[in-house]
């Protein structure tokens, strides 16, 4: 995940301290020492959408396993104990399942930080209420394009609505929310229009999620934009995210799940702002790249521990048999020990690559979706041959 934002404007919120810290690219089991990785649990598979690129295959149904309420709060103790410094509890629709209030308000008092990623389509002004008294740090809405695109995305008519409804109804409470977008080529071209949603509804905070090839996800690979047309958005998402700036509009613009665009970022400023792009370049070191396995981790509805949601194909264990912690800090799995120090598993462009230390060889489930081979060339990094060999430290 990079803070466009902080890279561009050096505005400052509250995930950047784990993002850019000295060090924190270097650590292989947490943020920082004495961390535990940021957990993105989905703790249930259940979903009242059905959208075309879910990576969990979710569906409107009930599925057998699901930790129960009781299991759920031992995990969370568990993660406390571990010092995982935030839980994203996602899905599946996470506000489908009625004890998420219970869960997240014990994940506050145990001192992790709950956030919320879900459709926004179940957040009545009740329900923002609720999620602002029980201390949940961040809301995030998925939106997929404007109401036509976005519903054909959803598998739902009126999802667009009940998710505007949503992010209204947490701006109505002061409670921080933000959009999620994952750019294809359906909807690549309502970016912009994205944009405008985001400064007409007064939020703050965008994520631009790139596709990866997990779940659904995977059926519409061939939906990935091309080299040229990911450059094209990246160079519109740029210039928003100055403009927000230059009329001082306070906005939070992320990229997420290609970490090409690091480095596409510091060669666009390279020649015309040296100074910002020895500062772009300084953050990039310190974020590290691709940190999945590492200070980054996921728990599924049954409790099975992978190095993010997109690769529930790798299982390192499950948090009702041993904890976390133990779990997480193991090696016996040759994948596990393999993202802790990757470098040498990469494919040689990787290997070669001057970027490597800033992008870690960017996503692996891409990889082994379209080749077999987890530690196979990301078919999604759009650098050139030229701009793999640009920076030299």
């Amino acid at each position: 995940m990079l803070s466009l934002t902080r890279m561009l404007t050096d505005g400052t919120y509250f995930g950047d301290e784990l993002r850019y810290k000295k060090g924190a690219a270097e650590q292989r089991n947490g943020v920082s020492e004495g961390k535990g990785p940021v957990v993105v649990w989905n703790y249930t598979r259940s979903c009242n959408l059905k959208c075309r690129h879910c990576y969990a295959g979710s569906e409107n149904k009930k599925y057998e396993g699901e930790l129960t309420t009781e299991q759920a709060l031992k995990v969370i103790d568990d993660l406390a104990d571990f010092h995982v410094p935030v839980i994203l509890f996602s899905g599946g629709e996470p506000l489908s399942r009625k004890d998420f209030f219970t869960l997240a308000e014990h994940a506050a008092k145990r001192g992790i930080r709950p956030t919320l990623s879900t459709n926004g389509t179940l957040i009545d002004r009740e329900t923002a209420q609720k999620i602002k008294d029980i201390g949940v740090g961040y809301v995030g809405i998925s939106l997929d394009g404007l109401e036509k695109t976005n519903d054909f995305f959803r598998g739902v008519d009126g999802a667009y609505k009940r998710a505007m409804e949503g992010i209204r109804n947490c701006r109505a409470v002061g409670q921080r929310v933000g959009l999620r977008f994952t750019i294809n080529k359906e909807n690549y071209s309502e970016v912009g229009d994205m944009l405008d949603v985001l400064e007409k509804e007064d939020v703050d905070r965008i994520c631009f999620y790139h596709l990866v090839y997990s779940g659904r996800g995977s059926a519409i690979r061939d939906e990935d934009l091309t080299a040229e047309e990911t450059r094209a958005v990246l160079d519109l998402i740029f210039e928003r995210t100055l403009d927000f700036h230059r009329r001082g509009l306070k906005k939070e613009v992320l990229m997420v799940d290609n970490h090409a665009d690091g480095p596409y970022l510091y060669l666009k400023f390279r020649d015309k702002d040296p100074e910002r792009a020895k500062y772009i370049l300084s953050m990039l070191k310190m974020n590290g790249g691709n940190r999945s396995g590492m200070a980054f981790g996921n728990i599924d509805y049954l409790g099975n521990v992978h190095p993010d949601q997109f690769s529930p194909q790798h299982t390192f264990g499950n948090v009702l048999e041993k904890p976390f912690g133990e779990i997480w800090t193991s090696t016996e799995n040759p994948v596990q020990a393999g993202l802790k120090d990757r470098h040498g598993l990469l494919p040689e462009t990787c290997k070669a690559c001057c970027w490597l230390n800033c992008c870690n060889g960017n996503f692996r489930t891409r990889a082994e979706t379209v080749s077999g081979d987890f530690w196979g060339m990301d078919p999604a990094c759009y650098l050139t041959a030229e701009e793999r060999k640009v920076f030299t430290d």
